[in-house]
């Protein structure tokens, strides 16, 4: 298994302490803790932690919709995507062991710019290429009081033939202290369909604050939203590869 990939009794703790339909907070397995809690546009909530059994550098992440969780993933210190997992469709990704041009949190905040080009595999589909580029923009932005880094992103998932599945472009946020990306605004385009998206963050919630942990959105909720090919780590929010 690759290093920080989730691991199966974590991911199965993930969704068994998960939250009930009525459930006001969200429940981590054991040996874990969160660092923060997002309220973002496009009715998601997101948990930030790390677990103890992961090595160094491993976080994790949850999203959570109106129906409930929605994502489970991990990311290492350069803030590329292991794996990648979906509840509602039961698919997972994880990121092939050698890349061609890992993503490189480091280079992003060192050179400005870090481009990309690396496959992760599922045994739905097998494997799936990306290529893409992220660039700081020069623009912080403070959202409740935290300080995040704009980017410019594009970026384009290949099949296994490939044929291009879809293309996404725009704008996210880094935190530099935590090392991870945070959702923007993007652009989706795929062969049948273009659409947009806001994932941007409007509250960061903190442990021993009211709402640490809460299990429900509380942005842009009971909209219509259009729908999206199928979904990767670029697309879900975060946050990104």
């Amino acid at each position: 298994m690759m290093r920080g990939a989730l691991s199966p009794s974590v991911a199965l703790a993930i969704l068994t302490c998960g939250p009930a339909l009525a459930a006001e907070t969200f429940a981590l397995p054991q040996g874990c803790n969160a660092f923060v809690t997002i309220q973002s546009h496009s009715c998601a909530v997101e948990h930030y932690f790390t677990c103890e059994s992961d090595p160094e550098g491993i976080k994790r992440r949850v999203s959570l919709g109106e129906d409930g969780l929605n994502f489970v993933g991990s990311t290492d210190r350069d803030a590329q995507w292991l794996t990648s997992f979906y509840p509602f469709t039961d698919h997972r990704e994880e990121l092939e062991s050698s890349p061609a041009d890992p993503a490189s949190l480091s280079e992003l905040l060192a050179k400005g710019v870090d481009t990309y080009d690396f496959q992760t595999n599922s045994d739905e589909i097998g494997l799936t290429r990306y290529v893409g580029e992220d660039r700081l923009t020069g623009r912080t932005v403070i959202i409740d009081d935290v300080v995040l880094q704009q980017t410019d992103y594009n970026i384009t998932a290949y099949g296994p033939d490939g044929t291009e599945l879809w293309s996404s472009a725009g704008n996210e946020f880094v935190n530099a202290e935590w090392r991870s990306f945070i959702g923007g605004t993007t652009t989706v385009t795929s062969p049948d369909d273009s659409f947009d998206k806001d994932d941007r963050p409007v509250q960061f919630i903190f442990p021993g604050e009211p709402g640490f942990l809460s299990a429900n959105p509380k942005f842009d909720c009971g909209a219509v939203l259009s729908s999206a090919p199928a979904l990767t780590p670029k697309e879900i929010s975060n946050d990104h590869l």
